[in-house]
């Protein structure tokens, strides 16, 4: 008896959602283009008289609340130029409202104004290379770290622009709290846009020897990046042949910077694309909340953790 009785309530509920979208699609559409409202009703199957109904209703606390809810809701979806989803959403917007806010009460309300987030997925290609040095997985897929600049993730991945050109971002990522630790966007993929990338990151944390993981690109095989890595006591990782899950933090930032940003926008210039991936990660780095790291951005949780 209690499952039918759930059953029939979250029926209700749904129900409910699917007439509030219509009842505001008529209403919007009314303003918007001065259509007939007998005629709109007419057109999504509804009597006039309970359009009215609802039209001239007090509204209930609770639909006061998912008004506001909404309003929030939209304003943080358009910022983030509507890549979040209801889990991103629903952690900024406890963020923002400062309460507690259902999950599914956001999906609801998504539903109500029609929204959903993009997702794009691209595939990675692999060149062969013939390693100088290789080392071993020493990190092994352990993706806890207990303090910053304890293990350090690194990659590069490819941007293109204008009539084909293409751009290349190097970047190297906290374990401890996914921080991106230091960037470096250039023309080519070479050994110096990798060095310059590691001489960033230990500027950024003098003093540290943390672990450094990548996968068996040339520039972290080489004698010279090795000689680098020596220099300042780090330990080299590395993954194996075709195993991109054995850099899979490294993987997922990728995947979200270029589904929240690159996919977003067509770069005629180096200059545009540079500008708003500096943008995206100050945004990732202080401002995006993860669920992973206790409903904080990276930023924060590493500076609670010093």
């Amino acid at each position: 008896m209690f499952k039918k009785v759930r059953g029939t309530r979250k029926k209700a509920t749904l129900n409910q959602t699917r007439q509030e979208t219509i009842y505001l699609a008529i209403q919007a559409l009314q303003k918007d283009a001065s259509a007939s409202v007998q005629l709109l009703c007419e057109i999504a199957g509804i009597a006039r008289s309970s359009y009215y109904k609802w039209l001239n209703r007090k509204p209930s606390p609770r639909e006061q609340e998912n008004e506001q809810l909404i309003q929030v809701m939209m304003t943080i979806y358009e910022k983030v130029e509507r890549t979040f989803g209801y889990r991103q959403l629903t952690l900024h917007m406890r963020r923002q409202t400062e309460k507690i806010i259902n999950h599914k009460r956001v999906k609801r309300l998504m539903k109500v104004m029609g929204i959903q987030s993009v997702i794009r997925r691209k595939r990675k290609k692999y060149a062969n290379s013939t390693p100088q040095q290789v080392a071993e997985n020493v990190l092994n897929r352990n993706f806890h770290a207990d303090a910053p600049n304890e293990k350090w993730l690194t990659d590069v991945t490819e941007f293109k622009y204008g009539n084909g050109q293409k751009a290349y971002l190097s970047a190297i990522l906290d374990l401890h709290d996914k921080s991106i630790v230091s960037y470096v966007l250039g023309r080519s993929n070479n050994n110096p846009l990798v060095f310059q990338t590691l001489k960033l990151a230990l500027q950024a944390a003098p003093e540290s020897s943390p672990m450094l993981h990548s996968d068996r690109g040339y520039q972290y095989t080489s004698l010279g990046f090795k000689k680098l890595l020596d220099g300042n006591k780090m330990v080299q990782s590395m993954s194996r042949v075709g195993r991109c899950i054995d850099n899979g933090p490294m993987e997922s930032f990728w995947g979200t910077l270029k589904c929240e940003k690159y996919y977003l926008h067509k770069y005629h210039t180096f200059e545009e694309l540079n500008n708003d991936i500096e943008a995206y990660i100050h945004f990732y780095n202080y401002e995006r909340l993860q669920a992973k790291l206790n409903g904080r951005s990276p930023v924060e949780f590493r500076t609670k953790a010093v």
